[in-house]
């Protein structure tokens, strides 16, 4: 068995250490030289206070429990300062029952991930990269461990590349993580392809010959080459939002366990646009597409059954991730996460089968020679990875459990310290450098944080103002939160509201919205949505059924139950296409509160793309030549206020939103703010609405995105 480590500074470090403290929450303790715990520590949340997580081991990889506040040394962008807190942590490993709540909602979730004392973890699946064998392997070392050695406090999430952001709930009961680990959740080396856009290359690029003639097919490999370049991309997709989530929801260290093959970080390949047939690919044709009166390259408008092939082989032929990967291990060193990947294969000689995986047609076979650099490249990347975040990589051994118990030696004990920041709220990155004065000691830390914006507000006393400060950058945070999962195209946009119909009829309105790009079902047709309203005990509180054109824009659908009692409910959507054996299921949460206010948005979008027509919208991307108009839900007593356009650090913009009361043709009755994007440059931006209800106000925030 070989534990692969980080080289330099990071070369005693033991993978496990961060498995360990995720799956084997600890006991947290004050180390005191007596043996008397002492009360918990209290963490600061100024907006410039920041927190930082030390890791000390001495050369022998062991924890180091016995520095001192005055052998730490902290700079900041190379100034030094002052260390205001300090806490020895250390962990004991315990069978501790679990006496804290455990988060019911992905709103709940992240606002428990936000307590410094809890740890948070989050155990990424890479199902597109691990086989079914492979994951069953690892999964019994996984939950032995977690069941013997996780503790109250930890917080664990489990991911996919499917997983929507939104959906990410944290977790603190040891069931939950272990009946997922339990299937055999690996899809790499499945027979099948199960998705439809890999099922559309293979009937593409076949791999077989078509002439009586041919003993090699013109396109032999290419379906397969799109197949695992696609992968990689979805993987990175998933990677590279998981990270904004985690850097949006804490300061402190996140670690993702990674259990995954590794990948290849694919370079462009121009073999993968060779002639077929003496025909080279082609961009797709554009055609007028009647449902927008617009030009477009959709193969259902040009009647091109291969231009969307074609299209997808060209791009994924120039696929470039290597300094993609570069930035992507950037981003993360700068949102304080660290990536600890296993290779669940154990001890391999050969990356792939004589047959790769995801083979169509007559696959080439591979040579000992290529599939060794196959595997040379995952190995790389995975130890790339670890080296670059902090972590470690877990490579070549089969016998998971000595390692898994190794990786507690890591974070056995660790080091909070505390400082107010001398640097500016500028919105900038500040790099964090943490030294110790005694010899033979290394150390591991946060890297840096994100500053927060100063919020231009009257003046406030020095306590208020900075507890206002850190209540701005928390309201703004979580409501950009909202467009985490706006860059991985659902299968369907789903968006609600709660509200009142009439003044003693509750109602949840719902906007349910067809994807823009290829999805596993065929919408040509349009088809029919059924929409659940589920309410916090499991039942179903009410439907409604919706028919889905296939012209662009959303469809609202109402639910209009005899009484709501306050908590969160799931909006769940199944809707299929007109002719289609294939279903898309998406779910959203709307909170019904224990007051006689509204909760949720709706949107609606006016422009070139819809007519001129104003269309309700579900998908928060926007261009500059539409018009934003977006409904609050209002209660009889509510007063419109004002509102501002702010860019994503929440400064407000010079662009003008009007607000003013509305009343639907149901009666409903709301809010409406709109804005004209025409003076925007693409990025994320907020609407906020004031209003004023029995004398009091309360603010919204709401998010969405500019394309280009």
């Amino acid at each position: 068995m070989s534990i692969r480590a980080p080289v330099g500074r990071l070369r005693q470090i033991a993978l496990v250490a961060v498995c360990a403290p995720t799956l084997y929450g600890p006991l947290i303790r004050a180390q005191q030289s007596t043996a008397q715990d002492q009360p918990r520590p209290t963490f600061r949340t100024e907006a410039n206070y920041i927190r930082v997580d030390v890791y000390a081991t001495a050369r022998d990889g062991m924890p180091v429990t016995d520095l001192n506040r005055e052998d730490f040394e902290l700079l900041e962008d190379r100034v030094p300062q002052a260390i205001d807190q300090f806490f020895p942590i250390e962990i004991r490993t315990a069978n501790a029952p679990v006496t804290r709540s455990d988060p019911r909602t992905p709103e709940d979730s992240r606002q428990a991930a936000t307590e410094p004392r809890a740890r948070v973890f989050v155990l990424f699946l890479d199902v597109l990269h691990v086989d079914g064998i492979a994951s069953q392997r690892i999964a019994t070392p996984l939950t032995n461990a977690i069941r013997r050695l996780i503790g109250p406090d930890d917080l664990i999430a489990i991911v996919d590349p499917h997983t929507p952001t939104r959906a990410i709930t944290f977790t603190r009961q040891i069931d939950t993580v272990e009946s997922a680990l339990r299937r055999a959740w690996g899809a790499r080396d499945r027979d099948d392809l199960i998705d439809d856009v890999e099922r559309r290359y293979a009937q593409c690029y076949p791999g077989l010959p078509r002439k009586p003639d041919e003993r090699v097919a013109p396109d032999l490999g290419i379906a397969q080459e799109m197949i695992l370049r696609r992968r990689e991309d979805q993987t990175f997709d998933a990677l590279e939002e998981l990270i904004t989530y985690l850097r949006d929801t804490r300061e402190e260290r996140k670690a993702v366990i990674t259990i995954t093959n590794g990948w290849r970080v694919y370079g462009p390949n121009q073999t993968l646009t060779r002639a077929i047939d003496d025909q080279l690919p082609s961009a797709p044709r554009a055609g007028f597409d009647p449902r927008t009166g617009k030009l477009s390259s959709d193969p259902l408008v040009t009647n091109q059954s291969g231009s969307a092939c074609d299209s997808d082989r060209l791009r994924l032929a120039q696929l470039d991730h290597t300094q993609r990967y570069r930035q992507m291990l950037d981003s993360a060193n700068r949102a304080n996460v660290s990536f600890y990947p296993v290779d669940p294969r154990g001890i391999v000689v050969f990356d792939d089968d004589i047959v790769p995986v995801a083979g169509v047609g007559q696959n080439p076979t591979i040579s000992p020679v290529e599939d060794n650099r196959r595997l040379g490249e995952r190995h790389t990347a995975l130890r790339t990875m670890a080296e670059s975040t902090d972590g470690v990589a877990v490579l070549d051994t089969n016998n998971f459990a000595p390692a898994l118990q190794r990786m507690t030696a890591d974070l056995t004990s660790y080091y909070l310290l505390g400082y107010y920041s001398t640097g500016k709220l500028d919105g900038r990155f500040h790099a964090i450098t943490v030294r110790v004065k005694r010899p033979g000691v290394q150390i591991r830390a946060r890297r840096g944080y994100l500053a927060a914006n100063t919020v231009t507000t009257p003046p406030l006393p020095a306590a208020e103002s900075a507890i206002s400060a850190a209540a701005e950058t928390r309201a703004v945070s979580n409501a950009l939160a909202t467009l985490s999962a706006v860059g991985k195209e659902p299968s369907v946009f789903v968006q609600a509201a709660f509200g009142w119909s009439a003044p003693d009829t509750p109602a949840v309105w719902t906007v349910v919205e067809l994807p823009r790009a290829t999805s596993s079902v065929d919408w040509s047709k349009g088809g029919e949505a059924d929409v659940l309203l589920i309410d916090p005990t499991g039942n179903t509180a009410g439907s409604s059924r919706v028919t889905l054109a296939p012209a662009g824009g959303g469809v609202r659908a109402v639910i209009s139950p005899r009484a709501l009692v306050p908590g969160s409910y799931e909006v769940r959507v199944r809707a299929r296409g007109v002719g289609a054996a294939a279903t898309a299921n998406e779910s959203i949460r709307v909170t019904v509160p224990s007051v006689a206010d509204g909760a949720g948005v709706m949107f609606f979008r006016r422009g070139p793309t819809t007519g001129n027509k104003e269309v309700p919208t579900a998908d928060l991307r926007f261009r500059r030549s539409d018009t934003l108009r977006l409904l609050i839900p209002a209660s009889p007593a509510m007063a419109a206020g004002s509102a501002r356009l702010l860019d994503r650090t929440g400064k407000e913009l010079a662009v003008r939103v009007t607000v003013m009361p509305s009343q639907e043709p149901d009666g409903s009755k709301w809010l409406s703010g709109q804005a004209a994007l025409a003076p925007l440059a693409p990025g994320d931006y907020l609407i906020e609405i004031v209003d004023t209800t029995n004398g009091a106000q309360r603010r919204t925030l709401t998010a969405f995105r500019v394309v280009p």
